[in-house]
């Protein structure tokens, strides 16, 4: 589980240098799509898919059969949670616009996953 809050915050961190190169636009520039996946629901979202990653790194397979694997659970994801691949993206890509936002819900996502992993973790 270790590992997990490091790929975590790794992937934190490259997620908010993207979102420096998104944020030299004006985010008052880019209206938000329409439909706009809430927060909350983005935020469960994404800490299941970052589970998903762990559990793939660490079945090891080869490549195209991690990569298999992750797109169909990632599949299955977006269905428990009635989200479309696209309004996923439209909506991360709007969120990752507007730096502070995603900042604010990845911290929300890294407690989300400590969260789970003490409920995890062997008392």
């Amino acid at each position: 589980m270790k590992n997990l809050l490091l790929r975590a915050y790794s992937f934190r961190i490259s997620l908010l240098l993207v979102g420096v190169l998104f944020g030299c636009q004006r985010a008052d520039d880019t209206p938000p799509p329409q439909p706009l996946m809430p927060r909350e629901k983005l935020v469960s979202v994404l800490a299941d898919l970052h589970m998903l990653e762990a559990q793939v790194e660490n079945a090891r397979l080869s490549p195209d059969s991690a990569r298999a694997l992750y797109l169909q659970q990632q599949k299955g994801i977006f269905w428990r949670r009635e989200v479309t691949d696209s309004l996923f993206q439209q909506s991360y890509r709007y969120y990752a616009s507007h730096g502070k936002d995603l900042d604010d819900i990845y911290g929300i996502v890294l407690d989300t996953l400590a969260m789970r992993q003490t409920k995890l973790a062997p008392k």
